[in-house]
């Protein structure tokens, strides 16, 4: 099933193309939590479900100040019309090839997909929470994560 990475392992670094073909470093926010949302499919079910639902709560993750992105292996111009179909406010990295999925343990059950999961990785670049979905039937839920945010902000100021 690939590597998966363990809670308080260091992140790996990574740099993706977002829905505008802009490249996204995850050690360029360094400093701030941050919040990786892997996800099966742009317009698919669930998935669409999922990130409405990170829409409709963003004024909670902007509250928190973490810096929060979806990440599936659809291509950069599938995530920009899903994005502008749906007003969905974060950044939709295209990870085509499933390398950083792989990186994290992110692999699906079905083949060729990315498991639908959360990462929460605080300031320092460590992994602070993890939940992988091989079979993705439901969403993570809104307030786990935020949760999850929160708790990785409140290590950073007892580290």
């Amino acid at each position: 099933m690939g590597n998966s990475l363990a809670v308080n392992e260091a992140a790996p670094d990574f740099t993706l193309k977002d829905g505008n073909g802009v490249d996204w470093r995850l050690s360029d926010h360094r400093g701030r939590v941050v919040v990786l949302l892997f996800y099966p499919g742009d317009e698919t079910p669930v998935c669409t479900r999922q990130m409405c639902s990170v829409r409709d709560r963003w004024e909670d993750y902007r509250a928190t100040g973490a810096e929060v992105v979806g990440i599936s292996s659809d291509s950069i111009e599938s995530h920009k019309k899903f994005a502008e179909h749906h007003e969905l406010p974060l950044r939709l990295l295209s990870d085509s090839d499933r390398s950083v999925a792989k990186l994290y343990g992110a692999i699906s059950l079905l083949p060729g997909r990315v498991a639908r999961s959360v990462f929460v990785i605080d300031a320092n670049g460590i992994l602070r929470y993890s939940d992988v979905r091989p079979i993705g039937l439901f969403k993570p839920k809104d307030d786990a994560t935020i949760a999850a945010i929160k708790a990785a902000q409140q290590g950073d100021s007892n580290a």
